[in-house]
């Protein structure tokens, strides 16, 4: 049944004011038409204001369209009128005072335990207010009705019964003041000014943990973590009492399994008796539906094995939907760890062949996994790998490498997964290889640093008490934010933005309070940090640019060459205020050699490199781009560097969906929005070669391909994916399987 055939008797009146609202979009003040309301309810009993709201707004919403996507606007204007009404209710306030009473907010809040007690500690009241004075109203106006919609329901601050308490621009201060709660005080007020000016004018966003735990009294910030394994059984079991902890407080979790032997690995001499990486990844999934992200979704893991551990057929098939369930992992996101040999084997159709992790490095004396191509002064990959198949103390199986493939490809088809991790390439490009080896990425791919194992000891001491030793590993942590590429480009913006972007995140890192201790330490010594980008698509259309063009690809390289110097130039500036990160040293940063990789030329990169090699940079690790679906739906714009999936789609909420149009589309801007099924993937590595050049760390991209996709075909643009040097990609999303369940931490 239609909103509207339930209300006939008020549809005349309703029709009335929703028409004048649409036409005076975007130039509407709503007290005179909440006059109208009040009018118009009068006398009206059986029909409350909130109905009437509720009313106008879902007969507004029904009007969205791909002819009509204004309406968007005035569904959104409704809901913030509504909003107001509830926020005013909860906080017991006058509605039209809202906005002039930050103080009694944070004061309120504070006492009633949902802010942290930082905030009233850290800032004087007049601080407070002069700061509750540069908020500004009238930017609520920005966001779209499946913006507003989306920001209420998962970031505003809420009490425990679920009311709202907060207001979006209310919180996007909250977030400046806490971020710079830390910078000197003659300058703090200034940048918390322009941290809320990137983010209340849609600028940039921060990644989920930040955006709705930022100024609260419980939660952290950062969004993803990345932990390696040791082969051992305390390891196996702390690292998922380290993932169960990051879990519960709203992260989620990339795990290295290839260090873990294989199923018919020997255990203290005893043949045959490992039962391989499937047991753990079982207890692990067990976690990630058990340990849900702050009681609002399951746990989110991604498991990543080598290609060539001995368990790689039965961790391939861990998520399909036949088969013995006691080998499956439906909960749990897998990834491939793939050498360039491995890539040339397939496309020679060589043989591969299989070890045990465990066998390798009592037999051999080293682990094969810590080596890549091109391993500065210790031998490549393939040097040691074609050792291993030539040693004849070494037991391997031997596989057509296509055949692997094969099964890659299969699993990709029915479930997006695995995601696809190009070793060498990664760390080839770590501009910090001096201190370590990256194994892995992260649940959502983007995300390429250092990692180590963390080993743990333990003796009993005279007095009867037991004392534990850890020796940390590099347990990567992800912070990352995103820039909208088509505001911020369009408004001429985009090297302020990043420059407030990149302070921003690095003091996230300051800010942080950490449950997993080796996690902080990773985070203090690296200060890696993820700015990316968002509304690519959006972008090409409002410059009339065709996603299958070299223009466009063109246009890419141009874009995100300005992107990467604007981002390395305020990390140096930061260094210069604050120092360098304390890895510097022997880093590529310090030795120019990151520059010359990336054949970067020309007077302004030769005097940043100078620049940097002499006086250092802030964050070993400065640029990923992230999913972040949700947080540019607040935006208003693309998701990530996707192409639009439609032009007209419905997001489905418990009882209802909510209509969504491609944003500023019009019929200049419709021709440029070629979705995402029908766009040449081929088109899109081109464009994201030209991008991984000069993103540092990785990339979430993702393949669209049709489920009736040829297997030479979906190989042909894995090859390409790998020959453009491409890092990663993430899910291969067919038309069967379109919907996945994503990592809400990294949409930033």
């Amino acid at each position: 049944m239609s909103i509207i055939s339930q209300y006939q008797g008020t549809k005349e009146e309703a029709d009335t004011i929703l028409t004048d609202l649409h036409e005076r979009f975007p130039k509407l003040y709503f007290n005179e038409y909440d006059e109208k309301i009040h009018l118009f309810t009068e006398g009206r009993s059986e029909l409350s204001r909130e109905n009437l709201y509720r009313f106008m707004i879902l007969t507004a919403v029904e009007r969205i369209s791909a002819h009509e996507p204004d309406w968007t606007y005035v569904a959104a204007a409704l809901y913030l009128k509504n909003l107001y009404r509830t926020v005013a209710c909860s906080r017991e306030a006058e509605e039209g005072n809202l906005y002039h009473s930050f103080y009694q907010l944070i004061q309120g809040l504070t006492e009633r335990q949902y802010y942290s007690p930082a905030l009233m500690e850290s800032y004087t009241r007049d601080e407070i207010e002069r700061l509750g004075k540069l908020m500004d109203p009238f930017k609520d106006q920005l966001f779209t009705y499946i913006g507003i919609v989306t920001l209420s329901e998962r970031y505003l601050t809420t009490s425990h019964e679920g009311r709202i308490l907060e207001l979006p621009q209310e919180r996007f201060m909250i977030i400046a003041m806490t971020l710079f709660m830390k910078e000197p005080r003659d300058k703090r007020m200034k940048l918390i000014e322009e941290g809320y000016w990137a983010m209340s004018n849609l600028y940039m966003t921060v990644a989920t943990p930040t955006f709705a735990n930022a100024g609260k009294s419980h939660g952290q910030l950062s969004s993803c973590f990345i932990d390696t394994v040791a082969d051992d059984l305390r390891s196996i079991y702390d690292s998922n009492t380290d993932v169960s902890t990051l879990s519960k407080n709203g992260g989620g979790l990339g795990i290295y399994l290839g260090k873990v032997r294989s199923r018919g690995s020997d255990i203290k001499g005893f043949k045959g008796v490992s039962s391989g990486v499937i047991p753990w990844m079982k207890q692990l999934n067990n976690t990630a539906v058990s340990v849900d992200q702050l009681g609002q979704r399951q746990g989110a893991i991604a498991v990543y094995l080598d290609v060539w551990h001995k368990d790689i057929f039965p961790f391939l098939d861990t998520r399909l939907n036949n088969g013995d369930e006691r080998q499956r992992t439906h909960d749990l996101f897998t990834g491939v760890s793939v050498p360039d040999l491995f890539m040339e084997q397939v496309e020679a159709r060589g043989d591969w062949y299989l070890f045990d992790p465990h066998e390798v490095k009592v037999v051999m004396g080293y682990s094969l996994e810590d080596y890549y191509d091109e391993h500065a002064g210790e031998g490549s990959f393939r040097d040691k790998y074609w050792e291993c198949v030539e040693s004849p103390r070494l037991t391997r199986v031997v596989v057509p490498a296509i055949d692997i493939f094969k099964r890659i490809m299969i699993s990709q088809l029915e479930t997006g997964t695995p995601y696809m991790f190009y070793r060498d390439t990664v760390n080839r490009l770590n501009a910090n290889q001096q201190k370590g080896m990256i194994y892995c990425s992260n649940l959502c791919t983007e995300i390429a640093q250092n990692m180590s194992p963390t080993v743990m000891e333990e003796e009993v001491i005279k007095d009867g008490k037991i004392i534990t030793y850890k020796s940390p590993g590099d347990y990567v942590v992800c912070n990352l934010a995103s820039i909208s590429l088509a505001k911020t480009i369009m408004d001429d913006e985009l090297e302020r933005v990043i420059s407030i972007g990149v302070r921003l995140l690095d003091n996230v890192i300051d800010c942080n309070s950490l449950p997993v201790l080796q996690a902080q330490l990773t985070n203090q010594r690296y200060r890696g940090i993820g700015l990316g980008t968002f509304g690519w698509h959006h972008l090409l259309a409002l410059k009339g640019l065709k996603w299958e063009s070299d223009d466009a690809v063109e246009y890419c390289d141009t874009l995100y060459e300005d992107m990467a110097y604007y981002t390395i130039k305020a990390s140096h500036e930061l260094a210069r205020e604050k120092g360098a990160y304390p890895y510097f040293e022997g880093s590529d940063w310090a030795t120019g050699e990151y520059f010359s990789k990336r054949r970067y030329a020309g007077a302004r990169w030769d005097s940043l490199r100078k620049d940097v090699s002499s006086k250092g940079i802030r964050n070993g690790y400065l640029m990923a781009v992230a999913p972040n679906s949700s947080t540019s739906i607040i935006a208003g714009s693309t998701a990530s560097i996707d192409p639009l999936f439609r032009l007209e789609y419905s997001e489905e909420k418990k009882d209802y969906k909510i209509p969504v149009t491609a944003p500023d589309l019009s019929p200049k801007t419709t021709w440029y929005y070629k979705t995402a099924y029908n766009v040449d993937q081929h088109w899109s590595i081109k464009q994201n070669e030209k991008r991984q050049r000069h993103i540092d760390q990785g990339i979430s991209f993702n393949l669209y391909v049709r489920n009736d996709i040829k297997a030479k075909e979906l190989l042909s643009l894995h090859l390409d994916a790998w020959k453009s040097g491409l890092k990663t990609t993430y899910y291969v999303r067919s038309t069967s399987v379109s919907n996945f369940e994503e990592c809400e931490s990294c949409h930033s």
